[in-house]
């Protein structure tokens, strides 16, 4: 694994699954671009640093226990993927919407974006869809969890 797909599982572990904030200092570019992350609302942003933060901490928010399971990482030099499932258990209220207490697991991919050695951006594919129908805001599940 290059320096690169490793500071990227670094950025997964201590970020997403930890909401570690220094860690952002560490691993991420001055500005962070998000290209396209249909149904996020940053989609189509450029944050800074301290606005990247503002993101971890109200993306975790409802999940506490958030963690990201990585199943595939390929390395292309200034952009790697990731396939991962993205699992936790809504225990904060989002927005006007109680916390269900329901546990989720919803696939994705990621290509991020790398200057130098620090992550600059990503475009992403979650189905969102899945997320609201393992809490309960939406009809039944089609096709079950991502397990």
């Amino acid at each position: 694994m290059s320096d690169r797909g490793a500071t990227l599982r670094q950025f997964m572990s201590s970020v997403w699954d930890h909401g570690d904030l220094a860690a952002v200092d560490r691993l991420v570019g001055p500005q962070y671009t998000i290209y396209s992350d249909p149904g996020d609302p940053w989609d189509g942003q450029t944050l800074s640093r301290e606005g990247f933060k503002e993101r971890v901490v109200r993306s975790r928010a409802p999940f506490p226990d958030l963690r990201f399971e990585i199943d595939r990482l390929l390395d292309g030099g200034e952009q790697i993927a990731i396939a991962w499932v993205m699992r936790g258990t809504n225990t904060v209220p989002m927005g006007d919407r109680p916390a269900t207490g329901r546990q989720i697991a919803v696939r994705g991919m990621t290509i991020y974006r790398f200057e130098g050695d620090r992550i600059v951006g990503h475009h992403q594919v979650v189905d969102r869809l899945a997320v609201a129908q393992q809490l309960g805001l939406f009809g039944p599940p089609v096709g079950g969890q991502a397990d």
